[in-house]
This record gives C-alpha cells, sequence and structure tokens, in this order.
C-alpha cells in the first residue's frame, strides 16, 4: 500500500511537471521544446517504475502514428508537387473583390485542411496568400488570420484532419463516414463564421476594390506527380467512406506514393514532421502510467462533481484544458474518461470539434497558429497576440456554441 501511494505520488509530481512543461512549450530555464518534454516525462515514468517497459510499449498507440505517418508522407506528395498553391491560386484569381478574395482564402483553406492535415496546409499556403495579397493592393494581415482560422475550422470535419481527429479515430469506434456526417456541418457553419468574423473585424482596412489585371502569380507545378497524387487521394477517400480502417489506408497511400522514378525520398522524408511523430509517442507513455497509476480514477471523481457527462460542460472544459496544455494533451488527459460517459460516442464527437475550435482562441492554440505567425514574420507582416485575439476570441465562443448545439441535437 505504501509503495503504491508513492507511486501515484511520483506519478503526480513527473505529469504535473510534464504538462506544466507542455503548456509553457518548454521548462523554464532549459532549451527544453514540447517534443523533449514529452520525452523526459514519458522515460521518468519507466525508469521509476511507474510504468513498466512492456506496458510503456503498449501503451504507444500505433493505429495513430500510423495514421498521422501516412497523411503526411501523401501531402508531402502533393506539396511537392505544387498542388496546394495551384487549387489557392486558382480559387483567388477568380475573385474579383476584398471580399471574394477573403472567401476563396477561407474556402480553399478549410476544403483542404479537411482532406489533408491542417498543419501542412498552413505550411503551403501562407507564404502564397502573403505573395497574392500584395500583387492585389490588399493588406496581407486579414488574410493571413483568416488562413489560419479557416485551416483550424475545418479541419474539424474528418478523422484526418489534424492530430487530435486522428487521436479520437483510433480510441473510439466511430467511421469516416459518420464522423464527417456530424462534424461536417460544424465546419461549414465555422468556416462561415469565419468569414462574417474577420470581414467584419477588418472591413474598414479593406480597399473598395482590388486592380482589375493583376501581375500572374507563378508557380512550380509538376504534373505527373500531381495527376498520380490526386489518384491516390480519390482512391484513399474512397476507401475511407468505405469504411475501411483509416490508418490501413493512409499508410497504403503513403506506400503506394512512394514508387517513383522522379522525387528523391530524401525529399518527401524532410516534409514529415518527425517532432509531433515522437511527441506522440511520449505522450501515450505518460498517458499510459497515468491511467496505471489509478490517478485517472481521482479525476474521473472530480469532474463527475462539475457534471463532466453534460456536452456544455465537456465542451468548456475541452476547450479550456486545449488552451492551456495543447489539444494533443488535451485529447490523451481527457480520453480515459470519454468511455465513462453516457454516450461516448457523442463524447468523442465533442472532445474532437471543441479541442480543434479551441485552437483559435490565441495565437498560442495550435501549431497551424504559429506556423502562419512565423511565415508572415519572414514576410514583414507582425501578427501579435492581441491582434489574433481580436478575431480568435468572438470566433472561437461563436464557433463552439454552433459546434455545441449541432452535436446535441444530431442522433449519434
Amino acid at each position: 500500500m505504501h509503495e503504491s501511494a508513492l507511486q501515484r505520488a511520483v506519478a503526480l509530481v513527473i505529469f504535473a511537471a510534464a504538462y506544466m512543461g507542455l503548456g509553457l512549450g518548454r521548462w523554464p530555464g532549459l532549451r527544453v521544446d514540447r517534443t523533449g518534454v514529452a520525452i523526459i516525462g514519458g522515460t521518468l515514468m519507466v525508469l521509476t517504475g511507474v510504468l513498466p517497459w512492456n506496458e510503456a510499449v503498449r501503451a504507444v498507440d500505433a493505429h495513430t502514428l500510423v495514421l498521422l505517418f501516412g497523411m503526411m508522407v501523401v501531402a508531402a506528395y502533393l506539396r511537392l508537387s505544387g498542388f496546394f498553391s495551384l487549387v489557392t491560386l486558382w480559387a483567388i484569381q477568380r475573385a474579383k473583390t476584398p471580399r471574394t478574395v477573403l472567401a476563396a482564402v477561407i474556402g480553399a483553406a478549410g476544403i483542404l485542411s479537411a482532406l489533408f492535415v491542417n498543419d501542412v496546409v498552413c505550411l503551403v499556403l501562407a507564404p502564397l496568400v502573403v505573395d497574392v495579397t500584395r500583387r492585389l493592393a490588399l493588406p496581407p494581415l486579414p488574410y493571413l488570420v483568416a488562413l489560419a482560422t479557416a485551416a483550424n475550422v475545418g479541419s474539424v470535419a474528418t478523422l484526418t484532419g489534424n492530430p487530435q481527429n486522428m487521436l479520437v479515430g483510433s480510441f473510439s469506434h466511430l467511421s469516416y463516414r459518420g464522423f464527417l456526417a456530424r462534424e461536417g456541418p460544424v465546419a461549414l457553419l465555422g468556416l462561415v463564421c469565419v468569414f462574417a468574423v474577420v470581414w467584419f473585424t477588418y472591413r474598414r482596412e479593406m480597399p473598395s476594390s482590388i486592380p482589375p489585371e493583376p501581375a500572374k502569380n507563378r508557380i512550380s507545378v509538376h504534373y505527373p506527380i500531381m495527376l498520380k497524387s490526386i489518384a491516390v487521394v480519390g482512391v484513399m477517400l474512397i476507401a475511407f467512406l468505405a469504411g475501411v480502417p483509416v490508418a490501413l489506408v493512409a499508410i497504403a497511400g503513403a506506400a503506394y506514393s512512394l514508387f517513383t522514378r522522379r522525387v528523391k525520398p530524401e525529399k518527401v522524408y524532410r516534409e514529415v514532421n518527425w517532432q509531433l511523430l515522437v511527441l506522440f509517442v511520449g505522450l501515450f507513455v505518460l498517458t499510459g502510467a497515468i491511467e496505471r497509476s489509478g490517478l485517472v480514477d481521482d479525476l474521473v471523481h472530480v469532474l463527475g462533481r462539475v457534471g463532466l457527462h453534460r456536452p456544455a460542460v465537456l465542451t468548456i472544459i475541452t476547450a479550456v484544458l486545449s488552451n492551456i496544455v495543447s489539444n494533443v494533451p488535451a485529447v490523451l488527459l481527457l480520453k480515459p474518461l470519454i468511455s465513462t460517459l453516457g454516450e461516448p460516442d457523442r463524447g468523442w464527437l465533442i472532445l474532437a470539434m471543441a479541442s480543434t475550435l479551441a485552437g483559435n482562441l490565441t495565437i498560442l492554440g495550435s501549431v497551424a497558429n504559429l506556423i502562419v505567425v512565423e511565415a508572415a514574420r519572414q514576410a514583414r507582416v507582425p501578427i501579435g497576440f492581441l491582434e489574433c485575439s481580436r478575431v480568435g476570441v468572438p470566433l472561437t465562443l461563436l464557433t463552439l456554441a454552433l459546434g455545441w448545439l449541432i452535436l446535441i441535437a444530431i442522433p449519434v
């Protein structure tokens, strides 16, 4: 009994320190990022005996890692072929007013983020949005804010839209088609909200018109690779909708994409976010240790008092926690509690929705935000914390409320 109590105490100390580091993005005084924090925390859980080595290995969810890696590889080929830039540029060039350009940016970001990982979409589109808006004599800042927020909102639609949704897909019994049917309306209405909030916030800074014949943008397009990659994605989407396990479909698509004589594999591997994959491994071990220590039972008891089984409460707790420790750690932390709810499938849907939409609240809410902000900084378009909050706070509150209403109304 004494040893058990000691292990619980050790687990709590390690877990608290790790999640503090995840929330801050580092440990004060040390040059350790979130991935390093997760690695150190997970390793300490094993070394102190909180989680035996074999159980630590079993705690790592291979389905999620395979799904994320597979989608990264497929998205890498699309990016290297110029597909993302071509689609976005095509949409923007057909816009005739500042308002329709904004709608084009939001639509392209939202749809592409639903099909692929939102971080990759922002990485590709941010420099293009800066270049296009400057050529059209438009202020880049509103369009960059729209890009980040629309990518977050659009990604809520599918199990492959962002890392936290991939986790939900691995842990729940929700199918790709069933998830899309319930979260798709949330994403569509959310994108309308993005347009309304961004336009209302920046309407006075927008010009009345754009040049009638803006300079043409030149982008490099590799059509053979792009056509092959589009075909792969089409087959993958059919398989997703048919109910084939998403991780198997993703890795099969990645494996087929790698059969090529045109692109060196080193270029593709450089596009893979290895840090994110390693971060997931560390977080799996951390949460596995917490489950084994019995601290999850204590958490269930505490949250049961505040009514976690109520969708509104779960939405608020998920949104707050996602902004404290980031959305992926928040999903992993709440994962053991969802199965205790009366309607676990609805709980998973709300968890995915709230953890994703909460990413728009602040500049630190999601990796997609940070990618856009960094691209803006390099283009000398500063986007500060308060600037993001002008759009982020009202947009997050509005979309969370809509998401909650939709998910309690739709049968599960």
